[in-house]
Protein backbone atom coordinates (compact mmCIF):
# COMPACT_ATOMS: atom_id res chain seq x y z
CA UNK A 1 0.00 0.00 0.00
CA UNK A 2 1.16 3.40 -0.84
CA UNK A 3 1.95 5.43 2.27
CA UNK A 4 -0.54 8.16 2.93
CA UNK A 5 0.67 11.83 1.87
CA UNK A 6 1.84 13.85 5.29
CA UNK A 7 0.57 16.89 5.49
CA UNK A 8 -0.04 17.41 8.96
CA UNK A 9 3.30 19.15 9.74
CA UNK A 10 2.05 21.46 12.46
CA UNK A 11 1.26 18.70 14.91
CA UNK A 12 4.72 17.01 14.28
CA UNK A 13 7.78 16.66 11.80
CA UNK A 14 10.06 13.89 10.91
CA UNK A 15 13.50 14.05 11.73
CA UNK A 16 15.85 15.62 8.89
CA UNK A 17 18.48 13.33 8.09
CA UNK A 18 21.72 15.72 8.87
CA UNK A 19 19.94 16.14 12.78
CA UNK A 20 19.37 12.26 13.14
CA UNK A 21 23.55 12.31 11.77
CA UNK A 22 24.41 15.00 14.25
CA UNK A 23 22.73 13.12 16.99
CA UNK A 24 23.91 9.40 16.52
CA UNK A 25 27.64 9.69 17.99
CA UNK A 26 25.65 10.81 21.71
CA UNK A 27 23.56 7.93 21.25
CA UNK A 28 26.22 5.22 20.68
CA UNK A 29 30.19 6.53 21.96
CA UNK A 30 29.64 10.05 23.10
CA UNK A 31 27.66 8.88 25.93
CA UNK A 32 29.11 10.40 29.49
CA UNK A 33 27.48 12.76 31.19
CA UNK A 34 28.18 16.55 30.75
CA UNK A 35 28.22 17.53 34.37
CA UNK A 36 31.39 14.75 34.35
CA UNK A 37 35.40 16.42 34.98
CA UNK A 38 36.28 13.02 33.24
CA UNK A 39 37.32 12.39 29.53
CA UNK A 40 34.04 11.21 28.76
CA UNK A 41 32.14 14.27 30.05
CA UNK A 42 34.27 16.15 27.49
CA UNK A 43 32.63 15.76 24.24
CA UNK A 44 29.06 15.88 25.11
CA UNK A 45 29.40 18.98 27.88
CA UNK A 46 31.06 20.56 24.33
CA UNK A 47 28.18 19.27 22.12
CA UNK A 48 25.73 21.01 23.84
CA UNK A 49 27.32 24.38 24.37
CA UNK A 50 27.36 24.27 20.53
CA UNK A 51 24.19 23.41 20.07
CA UNK A 52 22.96 26.38 22.56
CA UNK A 53 24.92 28.72 19.92
CA UNK A 54 23.19 27.21 17.36
CA UNK A 55 19.75 27.82 18.58
CA UNK A 56 20.84 31.35 19.94
CA UNK A 57 22.22 32.25 16.26
CA UNK A 58 18.56 31.21 14.66
CA UNK A 59 17.15 33.46 17.86
CA UNK A 60 19.65 35.89 17.57
CA UNK A 61 20.26 35.98 21.46
CA UNK A 62 23.27 35.49 23.95
CA UNK A 63 23.84 32.15 24.06
CA UNK A 64 23.41 31.94 28.01
CA UNK A 65 20.22 33.53 27.52
CA UNK A 66 18.87 29.72 26.45
CA UNK A 67 17.98 27.08 28.35
CA UNK A 68 16.74 23.41 27.57
CA UNK A 69 13.59 22.17 28.06
CA UNK A 70 11.55 18.76 27.31
CA UNK A 71 9.72 20.87 24.53
CA UNK A 72 7.13 23.90 24.18
CA UNK A 73 4.35 22.90 26.59
CA UNK A 74 7.30 22.86 29.05
CA UNK A 75 8.89 26.49 27.84
CA UNK A 76 5.61 27.87 28.22
CA UNK A 77 4.77 26.36 31.93
CA UNK A 78 8.27 27.71 33.19
CA UNK A 79 8.05 31.30 31.55
CA UNK A 80 4.55 31.72 32.48
CA UNK A 81 4.82 30.56 35.93
CA UNK A 82 8.64 31.50 36.30
CA UNK A 83 7.76 35.39 35.12
CA UNK A 84 4.25 34.94 37.44
CA UNK A 85 5.98 33.91 40.85
CA UNK A 86 9.14 35.91 40.64
CA UNK A 87 6.95 38.92 40.38
CA UNK A 88 4.21 38.61 42.19
CA UNK A 89 4.72 41.57 44.74
CA UNK A 90 4.53 43.79 41.38
CA UNK A 91 1.09 42.25 40.50
CA UNK A 92 -0.98 39.26 39.75
CA UNK A 93 -2.56 39.68 36.43
CA UNK A 94 -1.87 38.34 33.19
CA UNK A 95 -2.65 39.08 29.44
CA UNK A 96 -2.93 36.65 26.99
CA UNK A 97 -5.48 36.11 24.08
CA UNK A 98 -8.82 33.59 23.24
CA UNK A 99 -6.46 32.00 20.43
CA UNK A 100 -3.28 30.27 22.54
CA UNK A 101 -2.17 26.59 22.73
CA UNK A 102 -3.52 24.95 25.62
CA UNK A 103 0.12 24.89 27.13
CA UNK A 104 -1.00 28.72 27.80
CA UNK A 105 -4.13 28.69 28.35
CA UNK A 106 -4.15 25.82 30.98
CA UNK A 107 -1.23 27.22 33.20
CA UNK A 108 -3.01 30.65 33.27
CA UNK A 109 -5.92 28.65 34.47
CA UNK A 110 -3.96 27.30 37.06
CA UNK A 111 -2.51 30.35 38.37
CA UNK A 112 -5.82 31.37 38.99
CA UNK A 113 -5.79 29.47 42.06
CA UNK A 114 -2.52 31.13 43.59
CA UNK A 115 -4.35 34.14 43.42
CA UNK A 116 -3.56 35.28 39.74
CA UNK A 117 -5.89 36.76 37.21
CA UNK A 118 -5.79 36.44 33.73
CA UNK A 119 -7.64 38.46 30.75
CA UNK A 120 -7.77 37.18 27.44
CA UNK A 121 -7.84 39.75 24.63
CA UNK A 122 -9.91 38.70 21.57
CA UNK A 123 -9.33 37.95 18.08
CA UNK A 124 -10.63 39.42 14.76
CA UNK A 125 -12.00 37.04 12.29
CA UNK A 126 -9.33 36.14 10.92
CA UNK A 127 -7.57 35.63 14.01
CA UNK A 128 -5.46 38.66 14.68
CA UNK A 129 -4.77 40.15 18.10
CA UNK A 130 -5.12 44.20 18.14
CA UNK A 131 -2.30 45.62 19.50
CA UNK A 132 -4.26 48.33 20.94
CA UNK A 133 -6.74 45.75 22.87
CA UNK A 134 -3.77 44.72 24.48
CA UNK A 135 -2.76 48.15 25.84
CA UNK A 136 -6.40 48.46 27.13
CA UNK A 137 -6.25 45.05 29.16
CA UNK A 138 -3.02 46.34 31.12
CA UNK A 139 -3.34 47.70 34.36
CA UNK A 140 -1.40 48.84 37.12
CA UNK A 141 -1.21 45.24 38.69
CA UNK A 142 -0.22 43.32 34.92
CA UNK A 143 3.31 41.17 35.52
CA UNK A 144 2.87 39.65 31.99
CA UNK A 145 1.88 39.70 28.38
CA UNK A 146 2.11 36.49 26.64
CA UNK A 147 0.95 36.24 23.04
CA UNK A 148 1.64 33.17 20.55
CA UNK A 149 3.27 34.22 17.84
CA UNK A 150 1.82 32.33 15.06
CA UNK A 151 -1.65 30.18 15.39
CA UNK A 152 -0.76 26.71 15.44
CA UNK A 153 -4.78 25.64 13.64
CA UNK A 154 -5.23 28.20 11.01
CA UNK A 155 -1.12 29.80 10.66
CA UNK A 156 -2.20 33.93 11.55
CA UNK A 157 1.24 35.49 12.86
CA UNK A 158 0.43 38.19 15.19
CA UNK A 159 2.07 41.52 15.31
CA UNK A 160 4.30 40.74 18.41
CA UNK A 161 6.30 43.88 17.88
CA UNK A 162 3.96 46.20 18.41
CA UNK A 163 2.56 44.58 20.89
CA UNK A 164 5.83 44.30 23.02
CA UNK A 165 6.68 47.78 22.11
CA UNK A 166 3.69 48.74 23.79
CA UNK A 167 4.14 46.31 26.89
CA UNK A 168 7.67 48.18 26.99
CA UNK A 169 6.71 51.05 27.53
CA UNK A 170 4.66 49.81 30.70
CA UNK A 171 7.44 48.24 31.81
CA UNK A 172 6.00 44.87 31.30
CA UNK A 173 7.57 41.90 30.30
CA UNK A 174 6.46 39.95 27.11
CA UNK A 175 5.94 36.08 26.32
CA UNK A 176 5.86 34.95 23.06
CA UNK A 177 4.68 31.09 22.21
CA UNK A 178 7.14 30.32 18.83
CA UNK A 179 6.59 26.41 18.46
CA UNK A 180 4.71 27.07 15.35
CA UNK A 181 6.72 29.83 13.33
CA UNK A 182 10.51 28.80 14.45
CA UNK A 183 12.36 27.47 11.11
CA UNK A 184 9.62 28.95 9.25
CA UNK A 185 9.46 32.30 9.03
CA UNK A 186 12.15 34.73 10.82
CA UNK A 187 11.69 34.82 14.24
CA UNK A 188 14.64 37.28 16.08
CA UNK A 189 13.80 38.14 19.68
CA UNK A 190 15.77 41.29 18.83
CA UNK A 191 13.25 42.36 16.37
CA UNK A 192 10.52 40.53 18.30
CA UNK A 193 11.35 42.58 21.21
CA UNK A 194 10.40 39.79 23.32
CA UNK A 195 11.53 38.95 27.03
CA UNK A 196 10.71 34.90 26.99
CA UNK A 197 10.47 32.68 23.80
CA UNK A 198 9.51 29.11 23.98
CA UNK A 199 10.82 26.66 21.34
CA UNK A 200 9.69 22.89 20.61
CA UNK A 201 12.26 20.72 18.71
CA UNK A 202 9.73 18.49 17.52
CA UNK A 203 8.30 21.50 15.02
CA UNK A 204 11.58 21.86 13.09
CA UNK A 205 12.35 18.54 12.48
CA UNK A 206 14.26 17.43 15.96
CA UNK A 207 12.93 14.66 18.19
CA UNK A 208 9.89 14.95 20.13
CA UNK A 209 11.00 15.59 23.71
CA UNK A 210 13.71 18.71 23.14
CA UNK A 211 12.62 22.36 23.51
CA UNK A 212 14.25 25.67 24.76
CA UNK A 213 13.06 28.33 26.46
CA UNK A 214 14.90 31.90 25.91
CA UNK A 215 15.28 34.68 28.95
CA UNK A 216 16.19 38.36 27.86
CA UNK A 217 19.50 38.80 30.35
CA UNK A 218 18.57 40.09 33.82
CA UNK A 219 15.24 38.62 34.23
CA UNK A 220 14.98 36.21 36.81
CA UNK A 221 11.65 33.97 36.66
CA UNK A 222 11.59 31.63 39.01
CA UNK A 223 13.45 28.26 39.10
CA UNK A 224 11.28 25.56 37.05
CA UNK A 225 13.01 22.29 38.58
CA UNK A 226 15.34 21.94 41.54
CA UNK A 227 18.26 19.80 42.15
CA UNK A 228 21.98 19.83 40.96
CA UNK A 229 22.16 23.05 39.10
CA UNK A 230 22.03 22.06 35.27
CA UNK A 231 21.26 24.85 33.18
CA UNK A 232 22.42 27.53 35.27
CA UNK A 233 20.08 26.32 38.28
CA UNK A 234 17.42 27.46 36.42
CA UNK A 235 16.26 23.54 34.78
CA UNK A 236 17.91 20.95 36.93
CA UNK A 237 18.78 17.62 35.69
CA UNK A 238 21.23 15.52 33.64
CA UNK A 239 21.27 16.74 29.71
CA UNK A 240 19.32 14.86 27.18
CA UNK A 241 22.67 15.31 25.27
CA UNK A 242 21.09 13.47 21.95
CA UNK A 243 18.36 15.37 21.18
CA UNK A 244 19.62 18.94 22.34
CA UNK A 245 22.42 18.06 19.80
CA UNK A 246 19.43 17.49 17.51
CA UNK A 247 17.68 20.34 18.10
CA UNK A 248 20.87 22.77 17.48
CA UNK A 249 21.31 20.99 14.59
CA UNK A 250 17.62 21.16 13.32
CA UNK A 251 17.84 24.93 14.17
CA UNK A 252 21.08 25.46 11.95
CA UNK A 253 19.94 23.88 9.42
CA UNK A 254 16.31 26.26 9.30
CA UNK A 255 18.68 29.21 9.66
CA UNK A 256 20.60 28.25 6.98
CA UNK A 257 17.51 27.01 4.65
CA UNK A 258 14.99 29.65 5.94
CA UNK A 259 14.39 31.80 2.09
CA UNK A 260 14.63 28.82 -0.04
CA UNK A 261 12.28 27.33 2.36
CA UNK A 262 9.79 30.12 3.00
CA UNK A 263 9.54 29.98 -0.64
CA UNK A 264 9.38 25.93 -0.97
CA UNK A 265 6.35 25.97 1.77
CA UNK A 266 4.28 28.95 0.72
CA UNK A 267 4.36 26.94 -3.08
CA UNK A 268 3.31 23.96 -1.98
CA UNK A 269 0.66 25.61 0.23
CA UNK A 270 -0.67 27.76 -2.41
CA UNK A 271 -1.00 25.03 -4.85
CA UNK A 272 -3.27 23.00 -2.50
CA UNK A 273 -5.15 25.58 -1.79
CA UNK A 274 -5.69 26.33 -5.54
CA UNK A 275 -6.17 22.64 -6.31
CA UNK A 276 -8.81 22.16 -3.80
CA UNK A 277 -10.70 25.73 -4.80
CA UNK A 278 -10.50 24.92 -8.40
CA UNK A 279 -12.08 22.19 -7.71
CA UNK A 280 -15.17 23.03 -5.66
CA UNK A 281 -17.49 25.25 -4.40
CA UNK A 282 -18.46 26.01 -0.65
CA UNK A 283 -14.55 26.25 0.36
CA UNK A 284 -13.80 29.21 2.69
CA UNK A 285 -10.01 29.93 3.74
CA UNK A 286 -9.61 29.99 7.81
CA UNK A 287 -6.68 33.15 9.45
CA UNK A 288 -5.24 35.71 7.41
CA UNK A 289 -4.98 35.82 3.83
CA UNK A 290 -1.72 37.15 4.01
CA UNK A 291 -0.10 37.33 7.33
CA UNK A 292 0.02 33.75 7.91
CA UNK A 293 2.73 31.15 7.99
CA UNK A 294 3.89 29.69 4.66
CA UNK A 295 2.79 26.49 5.40
CA UNK A 296 -0.34 26.24 7.03
CA UNK A 297 -4.05 26.24 5.02
CA UNK A 298 -6.85 25.87 7.13
CA UNK A 299 -10.14 25.08 5.17
CA UNK A 300 -13.53 25.07 5.64
CA UNK A 301 -15.92 22.71 3.57
CA UNK A 302 -19.37 24.16 4.29
CA UNK A 303 -21.91 21.94 5.84
CA UNK A 304 -19.49 19.14 6.37
CA UNK A 305 -18.58 17.29 9.08
CA UNK A 306 -14.54 17.41 9.02
CA UNK A 307 -14.06 14.01 11.10
CA UNK A 308 -15.96 12.52 7.98
CA UNK A 309 -14.31 14.41 5.88
CA UNK A 310 -11.07 12.46 7.49
CA UNK A 311 -12.93 9.34 7.27
CA UNK A 312 -12.73 9.33 3.55
CA UNK A 313 -9.43 10.77 3.18
CA UNK A 314 -7.71 8.79 6.09
CA UNK A 315 -6.15 5.98 3.68
CA UNK A 316 -4.80 8.62 1.33
CA UNK A 317 -3.71 12.00 3.13
CA UNK A 318 -3.07 13.00 7.00
CA UNK A 319 -4.60 16.04 7.64
CA UNK A 320 -6.44 17.25 10.99
CA UNK A 321 -9.48 18.34 12.07
CA UNK A 322 -10.55 21.80 13.67
CA UNK A 323 -13.98 20.39 14.97
CA UNK A 324 -15.22 17.13 16.47
CA UNK A 325 -18.61 15.99 15.85
CA UNK A 326 -20.48 13.24 18.21
CA UNK A 327 -24.11 12.53 17.55
CA UNK A 328 -25.79 15.22 18.33
CA UNK A 329 -23.27 17.83 19.26
CA UNK A 330 -20.49 19.63 17.42
CA UNK A 331 -17.06 20.66 19.18
CA UNK A 332 -15.20 22.77 17.69
CA UNK A 333 -11.99 24.25 18.71
CA UNK A 334 -11.32 27.34 20.97
CA UNK A 335 -9.66 29.02 18.21
CA UNK A 336 -12.29 28.66 15.74
CA UNK A 337 -14.89 29.90 18.34
CA UNK A 338 -12.64 33.16 18.88
CA UNK A 339 -12.66 33.63 15.40
CA UNK A 340 -16.35 33.51 15.80
CA UNK A 341 -16.49 31.13 12.57
CA UNK A 342 -20.48 30.07 12.08
CA UNK A 343 -21.04 26.24 13.04
CA UNK A 344 -21.96 25.31 9.44
CA UNK A 345 -18.34 26.40 8.50
CA UNK A 346 -16.61 25.70 11.85
CA UNK A 347 -17.30 21.79 11.85
CA UNK A 348 -16.15 20.93 8.62
CA UNK A 349 -12.60 22.53 9.48
CA UNK A 350 -9.34 20.49 8.07
CA UNK A 351 -5.89 21.79 9.01
CA UNK A 352 -3.58 20.95 6.01
CA UNK A 353 0.09 21.83 6.85
CA UNK A 354 2.76 20.85 4.18
CA UNK A 355 6.46 20.60 5.32
CA UNK A 356 10.28 20.43 3.81
CA UNK A 357 9.44 17.02 2.52
CA UNK A 358 6.22 17.70 0.59
CA UNK A 359 6.51 17.41 -3.06
CA UNK A 360 4.27 18.81 -5.86
CA UNK A 361 3.47 15.44 -6.70
CA UNK A 362 2.13 14.74 -3.38
CA UNK A 363 0.05 18.18 -3.52
CA UNK A 364 -1.93 17.41 -6.79
CA UNK A 365 -2.35 13.66 -5.16
CA UNK A 366 -3.87 15.20 -2.45
CA UNK A 367 -6.15 18.00 -4.38
CA UNK A 368 -7.52 15.00 -6.03
CA UNK A 369 -8.20 12.65 -2.99
CA UNK A 370 -10.22 15.61 -1.51
CA UNK A 371 -11.82 16.87 -4.12
CA UNK A 372 -13.63 13.32 -4.70
CA UNK A 373 -14.20 12.40 -0.99
CA UNK A 374 -15.81 16.22 -0.39
CA UNK A 375 -17.90 15.63 -3.65
CA UNK A 376 -18.90 12.37 -2.53
CA UNK A 377 -19.76 13.20 0.72
CA UNK A 378 -22.03 16.16 -0.53
CA UNK A 379 -23.95 13.89 -2.52
CA UNK A 380 -24.42 11.16 0.10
Amino acid sequence: MVEPIYLDYNGTTPLDPEVIAAMRPFLESDFGNPSSSHWYGIKPKQAVEGARRQVAGLLNCRSEELFFTSGGTESNNHAIKGIARSMKSQGRHIVTSAFEHPAVLEVCRYLAAEGFETTCVSVDDQGMVDPGEVERALRPDTILVTVMHANNEVGTVQPIAEIAAIARRHGIPVHTDAAQSLGKIPVDVQALGVDLLSVAGHKLYAPKGIGALYVRRGLQPEKFCHGAGQERGWRAGTENVPFIVALGKACEIAGRDLPAGMAHLQAMRDRLHRGIADGLTGVRLNGHSERRLPNTLSLAFHNLEANRILEEIGLDVAASAGAACHADTVSISHVLEAMHLPVDWAKGTLRFSVGRMTTAEQIDRAVSVVTTAVRRLHEA
